[in-house]
Parts: C-alpha cells; structure tokens; sequence
C-alpha cells in the first residue's frame, strides 16, 4: 500500500468527514448541471425551437467546470481505498465490485424501462432495444458510466497493488496525457480519469493534510481559489490558436475546442481543480449555510442514479409549454429539478420503507453470507 495512503492508523473511521461530503456535494451538482444544460440546448436545437449552437448563461458554467468536474469526483472516490484494499477478497468484491453492479444493472433496466417506450413509439424494434440493453452490460451506458467505471477501478487497483504506486501513477498520468481515443467509452475513460481516481488513493494522507491546512487558513486558500479561477477561466475560455488547431488537424487527431484540452494542460487544471475543490470544501465546512450540499455529497450516488428521470420530464413540459424562456433559465429549472427529485425520491423510500432497493443493496445482492457489521440494518447497503 502506498505510504500516503489513508490506513487505520491515520484515520478513524467511526464518522463521516464533513469536507469529503461538501466536496461530494459540489461535484454532484456540476455533474448534474452538465447533463441538465447540454440536453436543453441540444433538444432545443432539434426542435427548432433555437438555432443549431445556441448557448445559454449556464453554458458558461458547465464549460468552465470541465476540467475539474469529473477529476474531482474520481478522486473523493479513491481516498478511502486504503482502508480497504486489504480486505479478503470476497469481501472486496462484495463491496467494491458488486455493489455496484448491482445498481448498475438496476438502474439500467429504469432506464431501459423508460426510454424503451419511447423507442417503441418512434418504431425501433423490440429486438433492437434488447441488443441495446445486452450491450450496455459490457459497454458504460448513458449517465450510467461512473458507476461502471468506479468497480473497475477498484478491481485494476486491487490487482495493481503489489507494483509501487509512484510506477502506476506514472503510467496513469501518461494515459491521460495520451489522450487515448479508441471509441470505446470504457478503454477512454478509464485512460482520462485513472490518474485522479488512483492519486485519491495514493495520496489520501497529503489531500487530508491539505483539507485542514484549508479550513484553518481560510484567507490563504481563498487566495489560491481566486487565482485559480483566474488560470482555469482563461484556459476554458480561450480558443485554440489557428495556427495550433491547423498542426493537429493535419496529424489526423481530433482538434479540442478551448486550451484546457490540449495535453498536459488538462492533466494540470484537473489537479489543480481537484485542490481547489478540496479547499473549497473545507472552508464551507466551517459553515452551516451550505449544508445541503453537505447532504448531497452524503447522497451523491442516489441523486446520480436517478437524477435522469426527472431530468427528462422537466425539460420536455419546459420544450413544450415554454419555448419562450431563454435557454440559461431553462437549464437552470431542468438542474434544480434533476437534483431535488432524486431527493424527494430517496427520502420517500426512507419514510415509507417501500422501493428501498432501488437505493440500498438488499441482503440478497451480497456476496458474504454473514456481513461482518451486525446492526439492525445489516441486511442492506446504501448506494454509496
């Protein structure tokens, strides 16, 4: 195990860190609101309801979270890892691989269930759907991706944990340089996000170190954070030079659209977003004022599995019975409903005790006859 890798020495593990849930939380949201925007200006365009590239306010927000938004999340997702790669392999599969199948599978065949009427009722043979479906079993589907991506991870890691971890971190940081592009979502993105999820991992000590630093000197890394919003501002919103953009094209590679694409550049802002969050984070854990983006770092992946549904029903009575409202204003409604609906549906299944599967694994889903944590709710395991 890596030295700077969180073990039960460093760490206790009796409660939750408030500053790991707010940056949860942060991420979330910007997940969320990247899928909510970009739908509403692309089924806006294709109505024609807006011209092909019309951009809204909240355009401007997603863009400048790119390179930052997913690098984060893969590495909140790899900083616990340490307290648990060592684990029989049974009960590492259980937790790490399993779990989430199971809620991936689950909330693929929601999904499935949902788009599949449509799909019927545009003329796609049911044959289709199910080729569609048997796919998505060996190939990341939809807004589904992270959680297929996160229990390879956790498996490749596992299996890579006798080699030292600065070699893999190496390797992982020339993958995401590469940039490997083969069409195939799994090899792509595992190649781009490795390197966060695996520095979460290596690199738990420091990132914990750098979390308390954060919330005691909190002028100082309000300072990097104003700075660092400078640099990432530039770089997001800067085109690519005419010039650049003629040289790779000619060498058959795909031109990016903004300076934080180019190689190196992104691996950079990545990690230096990733940083900023962890400040951010800590110093909104000193306050109650943003306490429910506590709760949704809490509950990140209930609001991830489910966010889609209510995603698509906002937008389509927003397209219909009001084309009028500019695009930002419209994103905007389609994000607060992606994010509060998953949360209406997680506590009803609470309150009530009904459809809980589809956010906690059933005792029936586990690997290990026995957990080894004999609580009242021992039985089941939230999506997290």
């Amino acid at each position: 195990m890596p030295p700077f890798a969180l073990d039960e020495t460093t760490f206790n593990k009796s409660g939750r860190i408030a500053w790991v849930d707010y940056a949860k939380g942060f991420c979330i949201v910007f997940v969320v609101m990247m899928h909510a925007t970009l739908g509403v200006e692309k089924y806006a365009a294709e109505r024609g309801i807006t011209a092909i590239g019309d951009t809204g306010f909240m355009n401007y927000v997603v863009t400048f979270a790119q390179p930052f938004r997913m690098p984060d999340f893969f590495l909140i997702s790899g900083l616990f890892l340490g307290l648990v790669i060592a684990r029989p392999w049974l009960r590492y599969l259980d937790r790490k691989v399993v779990h989430f199948a199971y809620f991936y599978v689950l909330w693929l065949v929601v999904q499935f269930a949902f788009k599949g009427v449509g799909w019927i009722a545009e003329g796609v043979p049911v044959t289709d759907i199910g080729e569609k479906f048997v796919l998505a079993l060996v190939q990341p589907y939809g807004t589904l991706w992270f959680i297929y991506m996160l229990p390879v991870m956790f498996l490749v890691t596992r299996l890579l944990s006798r080699i030292p971890w600065f070699v893999i971190l190496a390797i992982a940081a020339i993958l995401e340089i590469a940039p490997v592009k083969t069409g195939n979502l799994l090899i792509d993105e595992f190649a781009a996000r490795y390197v966060y999820f695996f520095a979460g991992y290596a690199l738990a000590s420091p990132i914990f170190t750098l979390a308390a630093w954060a919330r005691d000197n909190m002028n100082k890394a309000l300072g990097y954070l104003a700075a660092w919003v400078l640099v990432n501002g530039i770089f997001t919103f800067t085109a690519i030079p005419a010039f650049l953009a003629t040289t790779i094209a000619e060498r058959g590679w795909d031109v990016p659209v903004n300076l934080a694409h180019l190689p190196f550049v992104s691996l950079a802002l990545g990690a230096a977003g990733a940083v900023a969050v962890v400040c951010l984070s800590a110093v909104l854990s000193r306050f109650r004022m943003a306490s429910f983006l506590r709760y949704l770092g809490e509950n990140s992946i209930a609001v991830y599995l489910a966010f889609f549904l209510p995603m698509i029903v906002v937008r389509e009575i927003l397209l219909r019975f009001a084309p009028w409202m500019d695009l930002g204003t419209m994103s905007l409604i389609v994000l607060a409903a992606s994010v509060i609906g998953p949360v209406i549906a997680l506590e009803f299944t609470r309150f009530t005790g009904w459809f809980r599967f589809l956010f906690v694994r059933p005792r029936w889903a586990w690997l290990e006859k026995q957990p080894p944590n004999k609580s009242a709710d021992a039985g089941l395991q939230p999506a997290e």
